[in-house]
């Protein structure tokens, strides 16, 4: 017969037999971090991510962007104030403001004008933008020959088309009344005047060209003088 052998296994239960409170550390013993991650539980959600970063980021860049006529270069008060500083020659000009490149204000001014000389039988469009383009390069070359700061053409086209303001109104009289003869030559010539010195003005203050306005205003009222015979006949 076949004796059975016995194995201690005094080892191997009193191995197997210890409880998972034994793995538990006690207070006060150092954990290594190994044992904390592999017992994380994930809260998130697949279609609600937990991290708000990323969403506060896209609203706070979102916020941060300019209104589409700020892109587009138009601003209303930009325009209202240089449409008070020709209306008024004698207002001071804010060089900051009028040496910008807007051409929203003259491009509505040179429809105004051509549209109130419609209005009195006198189509004229194509002179209107013909002589603004030529008198623009003009006083763009003599206004970088006189000054030493320099101008861009974009500036020099903005000013005189605000300035072209005062020539709109003329020809807004002319719908009404004739101004053929001595009273209409006068008051066109206090027009030209208008408009040449609030631009020969502006130009001053927004090149630091101080004692030359007269020199500036010259060819200005020579241009001035164009539309203005436009309006008489």
């Amino acid at each position: 017969m076949h004796t059975m052998s016995v194995i201690p296994l005094t080892s191997n239960c009193t191995y197997s037999c210890r409880t998972w409170a034994d793995d538990v550390p006690q207070s006060g013993a150092f954990v290594p971090p190994e044992m904390f991650s592999s017992h994380q539980i994930y809260t998130g959600s697949i279609l609600q991510p937990t991290d708000a970063l990323s969403s506060n980021t896209y609203t706070d860049s979102f916020d941060e962007e300019l209104p589409l006529l700020e892109e587009l270069g138009i601003n209303f008060d930009h325009i209202w104030q240089k449409t008070l500083t020709v209306l008024n020659p004698l207002k001071p000009a804010d060089g900051s403001i009028m040496n910008e490149t807007d051409l929203t204000g003259p491009m509505v001014f040179c429809l105004a004008l051509g549209a109130t000389l419609l209005l009195a039988g006198k189509v004229h469009f194509g002179y209107v933008y013909g002589m603004s383009t030529v008198g623009c390069l003009g006083i763009y070359a003599l206004l970088n020959l006189m000054s030493t700061a320099g101008v861009s053409c974009g500036c020099v086209a903005s000013v005189l088309g605000y300035c072209l303001l005062p020539m709109v109104i003329l020809s807004s009289c002319a719908i009404f009344f004739s101004l053929q003869g001595i009273p209409g030559t006068l008051l066109a010539m206090i027009f030209i005047g208008w408009c040449s010195l609030s631009a020969s003005k502006i130009f001053t203050s927004a090149l630091a060209m101080e004692g030359q306005q007269l020199l500036i205003a010259y060819p200005c009222a020579l241009l001035y003088g164009l539309f203005a015979l436009l309006t008489l006949f």
